[in-house]
């Protein structure tokens, strides 16, 4: 994984082909580090998509981010990490989480114990049979942890975390945690717009679905926010807290408080108007790429 900021976005599972390919050339020729592709119900394979990126690219590092353990056994999981991880060799990274209540009760399961789900998975990841070339560098393996349970878990069974839509005091609590030696990689809403009204409506428009998750809600009230800032779509204080807007100093300004908070990378995601393309998309990362210093 090189250099200290990369991009996540859900169109890199969701846009065609020959998009994803341009812009992750796009991407890594701008400097930034790593690319994460998401996993959500109607997107493409993630460990597919990972492939054609990496395909495309020659430096960047690729991470789930996050797959989803409920949609492939073990077994299918360890096999796809060692296939990318050995012909990509240090450029994959596996990224893991338990999703949604709702997502995972319509694929038919039980998702009663998520953390123990996650154990077990991982127990049967590490036993098994996958008979296949040895990687030089197995990928490293990162859970999608946002609460301490899920946190102490990465840090006793995982190279690391990748949590999403957190707020900066989440990324010092991660650190703290994990302990010293684990790596740890928040995704970072961003929104390229000065004006308040603007920024935040996108903002809002983001965080709609979000809200409706128990997962995301319960773990924005360990950091004292409650119901008053999850009405209405959402407050400006709990808006401001997950999303970053305003001009590309603004916006470095607060993936170095990320850093400095314990961070060894920050995933950012320019939430752009609904519709638009990866094209877009990467305008905004060309707009932000001289503040960041990559």
């Amino acid at each position: 994984m090189d250099g200290r900021i990369g991009v996540w976005h859900g169109l890199f599972t969701r846009a065609p082909a020959r998009e994803v390919r341009a812009a992750a050339v796009e991407i890594e020729n701008l400097g930034y580090g790593t690319l994460w592709l998401s996993e959500a119900p109607g997107t493409k394979d993630p460990y597919a998509g990972a492939a054609v990126m990496l395909a495309a690219t020659e430096r960047i590092a690729v991470g789930t981010g996050i797959a989803n353990i409920w949609a492939r056994d073990a077994t299918a999981t360890a096999a796809a990490s060692a296939t990318l991880a050995e012909a990509f060799p240090g450029r994959f990274i596996l990224g893991l989480g338990v999703s949604h209540g709702t997502i995972v009760t319509s694929r038919g399961h039980d998702y009663a114990k998520p953390l123990s789900a996650m154990r077990t998975y991982l127990d049967d990841m590490d036993s098994a049979e996958v008979d296949l070339p040895r990687p030089e560098r197995p990928a490293p393996r990162l859970l999608a942890a946002l609460r301490p349970r899920m946190l102490e878990l990465a840090r006793d069974r995982a190279d690391g975390v990748h949590p999403y839509l957190v707020p900066v005091e989440h990324t010092g609590l991660a650190r703290e945690i994990i302990g010293p030696d684990k790596l740890l990689v928040p995704e970072q809403a961003v929104v390229v717009e000065p004006d308040p009204v603007r920024a935040r409506g996108l903002a809002r428009e983001h965080l709609a679905y979000y809200l409706t998750l128990p997962n995301y809600v319960n773990n924005w009230r360990e950091f004292g926010f409650t119901d008053n800032d999850f009405s209405g779509g959402g407050s400006d204080r709990l808006v401001d807290a997950l999303v970053v807007w305003g001009d590309a100093e603004t916006i470095a300004k607060r993936v170095h408080a990320h850093l400095d908070a314990g961070a060894d990378h920050v995933a950012l995601q320019p939430l752009t108007p609904r519709g638009s393309t990866l094209a877009e998309v990467t305008t905004a990362l060309h707009t932000l790429a001289p503040a960041l210093s990559l």
